[in-house]
C-alpha cells in the first residue's frame, strides 16, 4: 500500500515560469551553473546551486552554501517569484521529447513507505552526496527537487489523466533550454485526488527510477524533525517528500555505454584473441556506428572499426537479475578480467557516455586518445524492477533516463 497524498506547492508566476525552472543540480558542474544564470536572477540554480552567488574557490559543501539557498529561495517567495496554492493538489507533469512524452503525477510521497521499503531501491547511495542534500532540503526547509519514482501501470490512472488534460487548460506549456516540452496542470478536485490517492493505495510498490540520494536525504530530514517534534501527528510535510511518479510504461532508459583510455598492455590483437574467449565477435561491415538492439550483444569501437560482440552462453547467470544485466555481463567478463577495471566506480581509466550523446561522441572519444568503447543495450524497467523486488542493487551507470525533470517549478516546504 503506497500512501501518496496532495500538498500546497509554491509554484513560479506564469510569465516567470521559463526563466525559473533549471535542469537538476547533478547534471552540472560549478562552474557550468556559473555560465547558465548569467543575465538570469530567476534561474532555479540559484537556489539548487547557490555558490553561483558566492565567490569561486569558496567549499561548495560549506554552511555559507545553504544558508544563501534559504536566503534566495526566501527571496523569490517574497518577491511573488513563487506563489503558493491556496489548497493542497495533486498536478500532471508531462514532457515531450523528440514527439515522446512521458506523464506523471505530482504528489507526495511517504517517508515510512521509503523506510519500508514499499518505496523500492535500486542504488547505493554515497554519504557525501547524501550530506549535501540533506543540508539543502534541511536549510531550505523544503524538497525543491522532485523524486523521480515509477509504478507498474493501471489503467485507472491513465484514464483519469487522460480525461483531465483533454478536458483542462495547462497551466504551464513551455520549451526548456534542453528543448523539452515542460507541460502542467493542476488537478484541484477533491474527488478526483481522492481516486488517486485510492488507486495508489492498492498498489504495491513505487520504484525510484531516479533520485536516490534526494530521497535518502529527505528521510532523514523527516526523521530529524519528527526527532525535534516528539509529539508529531505523522500527517505533517515533513513526514512527505515532492515526487514525479510515472507509470513504467511511459519511460524511456536510455543506453549508457563505456569507454577505457587503454588495453591494460596488451595489443589490439591480443586484446581481440582474450576478448573472443567470451564473446563472438563479428566485424560491422555496415556504415556508421553499431547500436545494439537486442542484450547481451555490444558494439565496440578500437582501431577506427566497429565490431558487434555476442555474450556466450555459459558466461552469465539468467536466474540472477544483477548477473544476467548487460553491463554485468561486460564487467565481469571484458573490463575487470581483460581491462584491469576491477571498481568501475573508482577506477580513472574508465568512463561513462550517456546515450542522450549518441555512439558519434564514443569514436570522438576514441580518436582523441582512448582506447577502446563500448555501446550498450539499455537496461529495461523490467530488470530495474526486478533487481529492485529482490533487494539488490544495480552496477554503476546502469541506466541513463531522458529528458530530465526540471527542478524549481514545484516546491514542497516542510
Amino acid at each position: 500500500m503506497a500512501v501518496v497524498r496532495p500538498f500546497r506547492s509554491y509554484r513560479p508566476q506564469l510569465d516567470l515560469v521559463e526563466k525559473v525552472a533549471a535542469l537538476p543540480y547533478d547534471v552540472m558542474n560549478s562552474q557550468e551553473a556559473r555560465e547558465m544564470v548569467k543575465g538570469n536572477p530567476h534561474s532555479f540554480l540559484h537556489v539548487d546551486k547557490p555558490e553561483v552567488d558566492l565567490p569561486e574557490g569558496i567549499d561548495i559543501h560549506g554552511e555559507q552554501v545553504y544558508l544563501k539557498a534559504r536566503e534566495n529561495l526566501q527571496k523569490m517567495i517574497s518577491d511573488k517569484v513563487y506563489i503558493q496554492d491556496e489548497k493542497p493538489c495533486m498536478y500532471i507533469y508531462r514532457q515531450i521529447m523528440n514527439g515522446r512524452p512521458q506523464t506523471g503525477i505530482v504528489a507526495c510521497a511517504s517517508i515510512d513507505d521509503y523506510i519500508n521499503d514499499i518505496i523500492k531501491k535500486h542504488e547505493h547511495t554515497r554519504a557525501d552526496k547524501e550530506l549535501d542534500r540533506f543540508n539543502h532540503v534541511d536549510y531550505t526547509n523544503s524538497n525543491t527537487g522532485p523524486i523521480f519514482l515509477t509504478y507498474k501501470h493501471k489503467d485507472e490512472i491513465d484514464k483519469i489523466v487522460n480525461n483531465w488534460t483533454q478536458s483542462k487548460t495547462p497551466v504551464y506549456d513551455f520549451k526548456s533550454e534542453d528543448e523539452v516540452s515542460q507541460i502542467i496542470w493542476v488537478i484541484d478536485d477533491e474527488v478526483i485526488i481522492n481516486k488517486l490517492s485510492e488507486i495508489f493505495a492498492g498498489t504495491d510498490y513505487l520504484y525510484i527510477a531516479d533520485g536516490h540520494h534526494r530521497s535518502a536525504s529527505a528521510v532523514k530530514v523527516g526523521l530529524k524533525r519528527r526527532q525535534e517534534k516528539p509529539d508529531f501527528k505523522g500527517n505533517e510535510e515533513f513526514n512527505f517528500f515532492l515526487s514525479v511518479i510515472f507509470p513504467d510504461s511511459d519511460l524511456y532508459v536510455m543506453d549508457y555505454n563505456r569507454v577505457v583510455a587503454d588495453l591494460f598492455g596488451n595489443t589490439p590483437g591480443e586484446f581481440l584473441s582474450k576478448v573472443e574467449r567470451n564473446f563472438n565477435i563479428t566485424e560491422y561491415e555496415a556504415e556508421g556506428q553499431f547500436k545494439p538492439e537486442e542484450q547481451r550483444t555490444y558494439g565496440m569501437f578500437l582501431g577506427g572499426k566497429w565490431y558487434k560482440l555476442a555474450a556466450k552462453e555459459g558466461t552469465f547467470d539468467m536466474s540472477d537479475p544483477v548477473e544476467r544485466l548487460d553491463v554485468s555481463i561486460l564487467q565481469k567478463n571484458l573490463l575487470e578480467p581483460i581491462l584491469g577495471i576491477d571498481d568501475p566506480r573508482t577506477n580513472s581509466r574508465i568512463d561513462f557516455i550517456g546515450g542522450i550523446r549518441g555512439l558519434g561522441e564514443l569514436e570522438r572519444r576514441v580518436n582523441a586518445g582512448m582506447k577502446v568503447a563500448f555501446s550498450m543495450c539499455p537496461t529495461s524497467m523490467d530488470d530495474l524492477m526486478d533487481i529492485a523486488n529482490a533487494g539488490k542493487v544495480m552496477p554503476p551507470k546502469s541506466t541513463w533516463f531522458e529528458p530530465k525533470l526540471q527542478s524549481g517549478i514545484f516546491v514542497h516546504e516542510l
